[in-house]
């Protein structure tokens, strides 16, 4: 069996921590890298839930998305809920591992995950690193036949894990969708990129009311906009991050990927329709 330190290697070559933005925390938060992984488990947060999901199929390390200790601190008490996670991984021999804004921008990262899932053919980065560079945050990529949006706001929703929210589209429902700009994550801040890019459609999380009426206000030939969860956008990274680790040890290490919704949102209601005033 490899020893974590092994492990990490193969994920640091993946998604090399000089790609992460300098506010980021990325890399091993707690572990022994001398040790031995047996069983890694991936998952997009570091939570009570995935946590319990580790001890359960008595994994040895964590790979996580999103880093659990983003903001500096001054430590990790287990009467604060995050020192609480800190001391119970230790306790239980779980490491953790992050991989956030490293592997938005690794090639192949979060991005081409989201974009595989839905069926994209990748052409190029959305923001590349620099011009001309294969790595940089999202991805713009084809359909091999242009469909309506209301078909492809659909594929994106079969695509992808559910959630509460589900998966929303805003944009003429017959508007014919071929390009396609993706970024895992919160993404309205690549809204103008995407139109500049000239792509049929812009798919990503959290988006903002204001910024995305303005951005459909704009012009009548923006991209139409599909709107996800951050978690379900940032899942599909799971399966590639695991098969990363299959590869590089040969069915040595067990690999399992989360199936457990750490997306917060958990109810969801709509109004009901009106009643018929003139029923009797």
């Amino acid at each position: 069996m490899p020893a974590l330190a092994e492990i990490l290697a193969v994920l640091e070559h993946s998604y090399p921590s000089a790609l992460a933005e300098s506010w980021d925390a990325v890399g091993l938060v707690c572990g022994d890298p001398a040790e031995e992984v047996r069983r890694v488990l991936f998952c997009v947060d570091t939570v009570e839930e995935t946590i319990a999901e580790a001890e359960e199929i008595s994994a040895q390390l964590i790979v996580a998305h999103h880093p659990l200790l983003l903001r500096g601190v001054h430590g990790v008490p287990a009467d604060t809920a995050k020192g609480a996670l800190v001391h119970r991984m230790i306790r239980g021999g779980t490491a953790l591992y992050c991989a956030h804004t490293n592997a938005d921008s690794a090639l192949p990262g979060v991005s081409d995950a989201l974009a595989a899932a839905i069926g994209l053919e990748v052409d190029r980065p959305l923001d590349p690193h620099e011009p001309g560079a294969r790595t940089g945050i999202g991805r713009i990529g084809h359909l091999s036949a242009a469909e309506p949006f209301e078909a492809f706001v659909r594929r994106v929703a079969a695509a992808l894990p559910a959630t509460v929210p589900g998966v929303l589209g805003a944009g003429d429902p017959q508007r014919p969708i071929r390009t396609v700009a993706v970024a895992g994550g919160a993404g309205d801040s690549y809204l103008a990129k995407a139109a500049a890019e000239g792509v049929d459609a812009y798919v990503t999380a959290d988006l903002r009311h204001h910024p995305a009426g303005e951005h459909l206000a704009n012009t009548r030939t923006v991209p139409a906009l599909v709107g996800l969860t951050h978690w379900a956008s940032e899942w599909p990274w799971c399966g590639q991050a695991s098969a990363l680790v299959d590869a590089a040890f040969g069915g040595t290490v067990d690999t399992h990927v989360s199936t457990r919704c750490t997306d917060p949102w958990t109810v969801r209601a709509t109004r009901p329709a009106a009643v018929n005033q003139g029923a009797q």
